[in-house]
């Protein structure tokens, strides 16, 4: 099959060109040997033939200077294992910074493959006043420009066209080495990276392409971007409003959601009910009902919220608002230390550490990398959003504030700020003691503004809220078995003989409601004894010592050990041991009620209140768990001893925050 690779600057439109090339006709996965994350689709041509598209990094030059322009260039160049050369490249570059792009573009006409350059944003550079003039632009070139606006997908067709007529002839232009002159034809031309040119001969060079081709008609007043800009990146006023943004998308998340989590919590329920119908009553019901369903389900339900999440991100990603956050916030970035770029690993770190954590590859400094490295984990991922929401609706009062934001609302803006917080004060302790170091200078590109395209986001949206359905499918899926076996094994003949005959005493001595309370009560007695006495645990009660000082007991002690391999276990550890009852109430309110109504056999107390909450969410906020970051912070910093440092500190970081909470409260009488 035939290649075609796309490439380009980043914020240029180049992932809205590849979609609109093969639609949703795509997978993602990681090259061969690295870690860097690869796209490739499929594109139907005129003919019917298939061919491949393969969507590569942003990058600024062929002269790498991360990992994801080392890809680019290797791949480009057929030294990149597991991936062909590719047959065709299309440049895609942003036809209101033609200056700029064109380095890139150039470089990539000087290693001789056949190239189509893509003028995306052509309906904003032509309301901007840049007039192109295409034919002799691909003149001097030696190749094929096409223009394009990819949000609307104008002149999509005749980009397909041009492709393929460049796949059929195969035809290979290239500057004349030295003179910037294209080869005559018939010239043999070496495939060579693009050294020749330092960078001032080529800006040179362009300078001349750009006086020939393009005229710029003067801008009397500022556009509505720039206008828009003057507010959106003020000092103060940029703050507030990104703020102000912060609240509006924590308050949806629990509001816009609630609907679709009773959905879904009720599709639970009616599976927990249908298989218990289904398979007689014993271990197994118990393994698919209590384990599975019970385990799996109280993840799932919290879906909605993540996907609301993630829509967001993806929104502002593609309206540019959020490269303005992130030159509003760079800012801060120089008061800890850290580079401006920092910012996009930290936040693709509220959706999973992992990427975020390879993002970092695009910062040139060490220390600055391996700073941002650290304190990536601090960022609220997607898998503590379940635990937050839980327990802010169980304990949290719905109380609204100045009847814009409840409190619920801003409790959780809280726990995202103090992740932030606590991101970026230890960056900035790092970057004053052991990672000291210049800072490098931060340029940052501010995209146009653009109208929303709704179904790229939505494609976004699921591309990566797919993956935490896959963890609730498999990761989550397996240890909920493990978990179920652990708390249930080693069976207990004497116990349960015992509490058979505490039913029976108490089916002659009693009657009616009085013997119903009864039953019940030793119902949940012998659960609670079959728990501490099951291999969980025990396990929970030797961390008890370590954890009670926080306000947590041997039960939330389980969940800890469990939230290593994924933090929303916590979730399912909480619906297992507590045995909840969804019958009529659903699945998140049968969890809910049966946190709220948990009391202390020995004093009567209540186990779960708004103070053991709040220690909680702290504690999940700072702590760092889930293997999956252990290993890509080992991988990309090459060193178990950073690793080991990371758990160390972030550990004691969460148990001294939820002391101090916990303690704190109960001094000031909130217990």
């Amino acid at each position: 099959m035939k290649e075609v690779a796309l490439v380009g600057n980043p914020n240029t439109g180049k992932t809205t060109i590849f979609n609109a090339l093969t639609g949703l006709r795509h997978s993602t996965a990681n090259y061969p040997g690295v870690t860097v994350e690869k796209r490739v689709g499929q594109m139907t041509l005129s003919s019917g033939e298939e061919v491949s598209v393969l969507d590569l990094p942003g990058a600024y030059s062929l002269l790498p200077r991360s990992l994801d322009e080392e890809v680019v260039r290797d791949v480009l160049q057929g030294k990149q294992k597991g991936i062909p050369p590719p047959d065709v490249v299309a440049v895609v570059l942003d036809a209101n910074n033609l200056e700029r792009n064109l380095f890139f573009a150039t470089q990539v006409i000087e290693l001789g493959l056949p190239v189509v350059l893509v003028l995306n944003m052509w309906d904003m550079a032509q309301e901007g006043g840049v007039s192109v003039d295409l034919q002799k632009l691909g003149t001097i070139l030696g190749v094929p420009c096409v223009p394009t606006v990819g949000m609307r997908r104008e002149n999509i067709q005749t980009l397909k066209k041009t492709i393929e007529t460049a796949l059929e002839k195969g035809d290979r232009l290239v500057f004349r080495r030295g003179t910037g002159t294209l080869p005559l034809a018939g010239e043999s031309i070496p495939k060579n990276p693009p050294e020749i040119l330092t960078p001032e001969e080529r800006y040179q060079k362009i300078e001349k392409i750009m006086a020939e081709t393009i005229q710029r008609v003067p801008q009397k007043e500022l556009t509505g971007s720039e206008q828009l800009d003057r507010i959106l990146t003020h000092r103060v006023w940029g703050m507030i409003i990104f703020v102000g943004v912060m609240a509006f998308i924590f308050q949806s998340i629990f509001s816009w959601a609630k609907i679709p989590m009773e959905w879904i919590s009720h599709g639970m329920e009616h599976a927990a009910l249908w298989a218990k119908a289904l398979l007689p009553a014993g271990a197994l019901q118990s393994l698919v009902v209590d384990g599975i369903i019970g385990g799996v389900g109280n993840v799932i339900v919290f879906l909605p919220q993540i996907f609301l999440l993630f829509f967001f991100i993806a929104l502002f990603e593609d309206t540019g608002y959020m490269a303005r956050a992130v030159f509003v916030l760079d800012r801060v970035m120089k008061m800890v230390g850290l580079n401006g770029k920092a910012f996009l690993p930290l936040l693709s770190s509220f959706a999973c550490t992992v990427p975020g954590v390879l993002a970092t590859r695009t910062i040139e400094d060490r220390n600055d990398r391996l700073a941002t490295i650290l304190v990536a984990p601090l960022m609220s991922c997607s898998a503590r959003l379940p635990i937050y929401t839980l327990l802010i609706a169980a304990f949290i009062p719905g109380k609204m504030l100045f009847n814009m934001i409840s409190l619920q609302g801003l409790t959780l803006l809280f726990m995202y700020l103090l992740s932030i917080g606590a991101g970026l004060g230890m960056a900035a302790l790092f970057r004053k003691t052991f990672l000291k170091g210049n800072r490098m200078p931060f340029v940052f590109e501010l995209p146009p503004y653009r109208f929303p395209h709704f179904k790229t986001i939505l494609a976004t949206m699921w591309d990566r809220g797919k993956e935490f359905l896959y963890r609730a499918g498999s990761i989550i899926f397996l240890f909920s078995i493990i978990l179920w076996f652990l708390m249930s094994y080693p069976k207990q003949p004497a116990m349960e003989l015992k509490f058979q005959t505490e039913r029976k005493q108490a089916q002659v001595a009693l009657q009616g409601a009085m013997l119903k309370e009864r039953l019940v009560s030793v119902d949940h007695e012998e659960k609670n004894q079959k728990l501490r006495a099951s291999f969980a645990g025990t396990l929970g009660k030797v961390i008890e010592p370590a954890i009670r000082p926080l306000g947590f007991n041997w039960e939330i002690g389980i969940g800890i050990i469990a939230s290593f391999a994924a933090r929303e276990l916590l979730i399912s550890t909480l619906a297992i041991v507590h045995h909840v009852r969804t019958e009529g109430v659903g699945m998140t309110a049968g969890l809910i009620e049966a946190l709220q109504k948990e009391r202390s056999i020995e004093t009567g107390k209540p186990l779960y209140t708004p103070l053991v909450a709040l220690s909680l969410m702290i504690f999940y906020v700072l702590a760092c768990q889930c293997f999956s970051t252990f290993a890509i912070v080992k991988r990309e910093t090459g060193s178990w001893g950073w690793m080991i440092f990371m758990i160390v500190y972030m550990t004691g970081l969460a148990w001294m925050s939820s002391f101090v909470v916990y303690q704190g409260g109960r001094l000031l009488g909130f217990e």
